[in-house]
């Protein structure tokens, strides 16, 4: 019972599962703690934060640039 404790993932775990996901570089030994221990609403919901902060983030970059450049 102990050991399925551990296997279990963490909000940190989750967070950089989903990074790893958006980017295609999570490891086996990942991979394989998330689809046996892992939530699947939790990833979802990852999933769709990431999504949203990324183009957040994107469209702010954008913006900045066009005004420093005058556009």
């Amino acid at each position: 019972m102990t050991e399925e404790k551990t296997d279990k993932p963490n909000f940190f775990n989750i967070v950089l599962s989903t990074m790893a996901a958006a980017f295609g570089v999570q490891s086996k030994r990942n991979q394989e703690r998330d689809f046996k221990g892992g939530n699947i609403y939790h990833y979802i919901v990852a999933g769709i934060l990431f999504t949203v902060i990324f183009i957040v983030t994107v469209t702010l970059v954008v913006q900045s640039v066009l005004q420093a450049n005058g556009l």
